[in-house]
């Protein structure tokens, strides 16, 4: 099949160029100006939208095997078509955990029959993900993830980390590392701030994810691993792994969209607020946004974490941690990134969709002939109001409900295969 899209503002690399694309056998088989619509099978007409390449999310939970009441793999791709997204790697707090083959081959038969967009999984670190005791068998498993991780329990022990780090370096694949110290979490479940505090409620404190962080720094440095960090909320975090890549450090990081927009004096006394690590305070954003313009901060990933509508109706003190963002990252990062100056649209392109591919070894990543389609088509002017009600994803909790947001995709292109399609 092929598949031509006419007037696109199409990024380069270094700026955007109107260009006519043509699309054969899953690649980008023509750039041009002029092409034509003859014998072609579909044509969109982009009317000056912006093609840039499909946004990779490094962190989403698609909760199958084990937990399809919440979501599965057929919806949260979906989801991810949704809000242009053409990759996504999904963490391992999953039943089976895919601790082993056997249990890693389970989630992969879904994936072949059910996804998509293309999905990435990791493997956890230590059986059953328990952030202790038995490490997998990393040699075995190297081949199928696309990293490890314990997502959702921190390795408490150094010890651990360290013989995993090592095993990860020896084989060339990458950590991605839930930091928290559990012993510090004293039953907390938002930020330990002004809001927590004047509500009664129960904090967790910065120290529970900025100190194993810089007990990773250390142990990546000696173990010259590929270390990347999920998902960082605090400003003490960003010091760290900023002093760290200065020391030559082997650290990548990522944050997400509810960090970079809202704050601990956001919350509600609503379940759809609720998170981990939870929404900081102002400081902290700002610090995150610091680490967006120098560099320190490479990733943005969504932490798209769907849970059931009962799990996330009591409040505060009793909901699931978790909220969804597959099909509002881009929107909420635009309106309020982008359209305020804060950053640029090319800049955030780098965030969603090239430095992603680039530290996890991903395809794409390119607008060129010869290059695989996995593209996605950008409206700009269009606006909309975040409507949970409209989600492909089975989640709908979520921080932004409500909110008038301006961008969307309207298009996403996998291997060639339209998988959404607004226009």
């Amino acid at each position: 099949m092929t598949t031509l899209i006419k007037g696109a503002f199409c990024y380069t690399g270094a700026g955007f160029t109107k260009l006519d694309i043509l699309i054969k056998d899953g690649k980008i088989n023509t750039l041009g100006t002029s092409i034509s619509t003859n014998g072609v099978d579909a044509v969109f007409y982009a009317q000056d939208k912006y093609l840039i390449p499909g946004f990779v999310d490094v962190h989403v939970h698609l909760r199958e095997p084990g937990f399809s009441y919440k979501e599965t793999i057929k919806t949260g791709t979906m989801a991810g078509a949704k809000g242009g997204y053409t990759a996504v790697c999904p963490m391992p707090n999953l039943n089976p955990v895919p601790d082993s083959v056997e249990n890693i081959n389970v989630q992969l038969d879904i994936i072949k029959k059910d996804a998509c967009i293309n999905v990435y999984p990791f493997a956890s670190i230590t059986k059953g993900r328990q952030g202790r005791g038995e490490l997998v068998d990393f040699e075995s498993l190297k081949e199928l993830a696309v990293g490890f991780s314990d997502d959702g329990t921190g390795i408490q022990l150094g010890e651990d980390m360290q013989r995993a780090m090592q095993e990860c370096a020896r084989l060339g694949k990458i950590i991605s590392a839930h930091c928290e110290v559990n012993d510090l979490l004293k039953g907390g479940y938002i930020h330990d701030g002004e809001y927590c505090r004047a509500h009664n409620h129960k904090g967790i404190c910065s120290a529970s994810e900025y100190e194993q962080i810089a007990r990773d720094c250390v142990l990546a440095k000696q173990t010259g691993v590929k270390y990347h960090v999920c998902h960082i909320s605090t400003k003490e975090s960003v010091d760290i792994i900023r002093k760290a890549k200065a020391d030559g450090v082997n650290v990548t990081c990522e944050t997400g969209p509810h960090y970079l927009t809202m704050c601990d004096n956001d919350l509600q006394e609503d379940g759809r607020f609720k998170m981990n690590p939870p929404l900081r305070s102002e400081q902290d954003r700002l610090a995150l946004l610091q680490g967006i313009a120098d560099g320190t901060i490479d990733v943005i990933a969504t932490d798209h974490a769907p849970h059931s509508a009962e799990e996330k109706s009591k409040g505060l003190a009793g909901s699931a941690m978790g909220v969804v963002g597959l099909e509002t990252a881009f929107g909420v990062l635009y309106t309020k990134l982008v359209k305020t100056g804060t950053v640029t649209l090319e800049k955030l392109i780098e965030l969603m969709s090239i430095n992603p591919r680039k530290i996890f070894g991903l395809p794409g990543g390119v607008i060129a002939e010869g290059e695989v389609a996995d593209l996605v088509l950008l409206d700009l002017d269009a606006r909309w109001t975040v409507d949970p009600s409209e989600f492909a994803s089975m989640g709908k909790a979520t921080p932004f409900e409500g909110w008038q947001l301006q961008g969307k995709n309207v298009l996403t292109i996998c291997g060639g295969n339209v998988v959404y399609e607004a226009l």
